[in-house]
């Protein structure tokens, strides 16, 4: 998914936050942990900045002047260029609906005001570790399923020995669904692992959020997009046929 296999000497984060305090809070509590900060107070600041130097994650705020946090998402994703930049929503918008809202949207994570500094902190580390392929576990496995290939050190999916051009999302349900090839997951289990969404999310929900990154994922599949089979009233399974290799 990524050019880059190691995590970035210093990283650089773009914090898009409207309330100056809320935002010299978060650029305080990165600064101390080693990253590079950039903060902006509004949605088109953030395209600016985001062209000007590509980030290696942006803390994004869902309400914001000029343009909405949720508009800056659905740009970022939507350009090849920016696509794989990960983003943790943060927002004072604290029902579930919200958050799953947000993550179908795009975000690989979110966190709702008030927040624990040390927990952003902590979000921000473990999304680039992901991103970067550097989680101590389970780092360095490869799952294969006919000519899919996923390699989870690397942070690296391939059909037919061509990379494929995954989201962070795509990737992680890829990943899901490929760690037990064959096998019927729930749509509440994929977004669990997915997602990393608790428990108790309406079925709806489940529903909306996990079947269209399921399209997405059978689209960047092309012809392999058919062995992602849905299980009615359910859920999916990756299953190749036999003698596909």
């Amino acid at each position: 998914m990524t050019s880059e296999s190691t995590l970035p000497l210093v990283p650089r984060v773009l914090v898009v936050e409207d309330e100056p305090d809320i935002a010299a809070l978060i650029a305080y509590q990165l600064t101390r942990e080693g990253f590079r900060v950039e903060t902006v107070g509004s949605g088109p600041d953030a395209l600016a900045a985001i062209d000007r130097e590509l980030p290696h994650l942006v803390v994004l705020d869902r309400m914001l002047p000029g343009l909405s946090g949720d508009e800056v998402l659905l740009r970022i994703r939507s350009e090849p260029s920016t696509a794989k930049v990960p983003v943790l929503v943060l927002t004072a918008r604290r029902e579930q609906e919200d958050r799953i809202e947000g993550l179908q949207l795009g975000a690989d994570d979110y966190l709702t005001k008030p927040f624990s500094p040390r927990e952003l902190v902590l979000r921000a580390h473990a999304i680039l570790r992901r991103m970067h392929g550097t989680e101590s576990s389970p780092g360095g496995r490869v799952f294969r399923a006919g000519p899919i290939r996923v390699d989870i050190g690397a942070h690296r999916a391939e059909l037919n020995g061509v990379e494929l051009d995954l989201t962070p999302t795509e990737f992680r349900l890829l990943r899901a669904l490929i760690e037990r090839p064959g096998r019927t997951q729930s749509r509440r289990q994929l977004l669990e692992k997915a997602w990393a969404v608790e428990p108790g999310v309406s079925d709806r929900l489940h529903t909306r959020t996990v079947d269209m990154h399921v399209r997405r994922l059978r689209a960047k599949l092309g012809v392999g997009g058919r062995w992602i089979q849905t299980v009615r009233g359910f859920g999916y399974r990756l299953k190749v046929p036999e003698g596909i290799e």
